[in-house]
C-alpha cells in the first residue's frame, strides 16, 4: 500500500513540476522529522511507517534525524536506504556515529534532482568530550535551472554546543560557503525552544517558517503524544516564501515516533 502511494503521489508531483516551470520554480513540499531510528512509543521498529506518514504527506524533500543504518538494535536494516525505496526517491545519509558497519545520523531524500554537496562533523564542548557526536548534511536541489540548498542537521541538547554548532554552520564550510548562494533551508531537530538565546541569535539571521505572516500560531512538535515544546525548524533565506505550515498530527505520527513530522510548502525564486 505505501509503495503504490508513493508511486501515485511521486507521479502527480512529478507531471506538475514538468509541466509548467512557473509550479517548478515556485511549489516545494519539504519536510523534516526525527524518526526516533523508527522506534515508535509503542516499542515497534517500523520504517514502513514512517514511509506511509511521509507518502500521505507527499513532500518533494525529506530531511530525516535520528536514522539507523545497518545497526543491530533496529534488525540492521538501512533505514535512510529503505524508506527511500519504499517512497521512490534517492537518499544522501551522514553517519554522526559509526561503530564497524553499524551507522546513526541523518538523511535527505528527494524526488527532484540533487547532489550531496557536503557533510561533516559539528563541533562539541570547547576541550570537553561530547555527550553525542552531532553533524550535518547539506543537499542541492536541482529545481530546472534555480537550486535549493538544504541543510539538515541535529543539534546538542547541550546549549554551549547548540551555540558552537550554530555559529560552525555558519562558518566557511557551510552556509559561509561560495556555493551555498541562494535559497537555503536550514531544518532538523534543533533543540531550540523559542525563548532560547541560541534561538534569537539564529531568527536573527533567517526566517523561522512557523513565524511568517498569516500563518497563525506555531505549533509545537514534542513530544509527539502531547506535544509542548518546538524544537523541530525550518529556518530559510534568499528568495523563498512561506505558503503554508503543518504539524501531522494523528493517531499514526503520536505513536509512530517521539517527534512529530513538520511540513512545509515554500515559494521558491519570489
Amino acid at each position: 500500500m505505501c509503495g503504490q502511494l508513493a508511486n501515485a503521489w511521486s507521479r502527480y508531483r512529478l507531471f506538475q513540476l514538468v509541466s509548467s516551470r512557473q509550479v517548478f520554480v515556485r511549489t516545494i513540499r519539504l519536510l523534516t522529522w526525527n524518526v526516533h531510528r523508527c522506534l515508535g512509543i509503542d516499542g515497534r521498529i517500523a520504517p514502513e511507517r514512517i514511509a506511509e506518514v511521509i507518502a500521505l504527506a507527499a513532500p518533494d524533500i525529506v530531511a530525516l534525524q535520528e536514522v539507523d543504518v545497518m545497526r543491530k538494535r533496529t534488525g540492521c536494516v538501512d533505514q535512510a536506504e529503505e524508506i527511500a525505496r519504499l517512497l521512490g526517491m534517492d537518499s544522501h545519509f551522514h553517519a554522526n556515529v559509526r561503530v564497524m558497519e553499524e551507522q546513526y545520523g541523518d538523511a535527505i531524500l528527494t524526488i527532484l534532482p540533487s547532489r550531496l554537496q557536503h557533510s561533516g562533523r559539528l563541533p562539541g564542548r570547547l576541550g570537553l568530550r561530547t555527550i553525542e557526536p552531532r553533524g550535518a548534511l547539506w543537499a542541492r536541489i536541482d529545481l530546472d535551472g534555480l537550486h535549493l540548498n538544504v541543510i539538515n542537521t541535529h543539534l546538542s541538547l547541550i546549549a554551549r554546543e547548540r551555540r558552537r554548532q550554530t555559529d560552525f554552520l555558519f562558518g566557511p564550510d557551510w552556509i559561509g560557503h561560495a556555493e551555498c548562494s541562494g535559497p537555503l533551508a536550514l531544518v532538523g531537530d534543533l533543540n531550540l525552544v523559542p525563548r532560547s538565546n541560541v534561538y534569537r541569535r539564529l531568527a536573527g539571521r533567517m526566517q523561522d517558517v512557523q513565524r511568517a505572516p498569516g500563518l497563525g500560531r506555531p505549533k509545537p512538535t514534542f513530544p509527539a503524544g502531547f506535544p509542548v515544546l518546538r524544537i523541530d525548524h525550518v529556518f530559510t533565506s534568499g528568495e523563498i516564501g512561506v505558503r503554508r505550515v503543518e504539524v501531522i498530527r494523528n493517531h499514526i505520527t503520536r505513536v509512530a515516533s517521539d517527534h512529530l513530522p513538520l511540513v512545509v510548502d515554500l515559494a521558491i525564486g519570489v
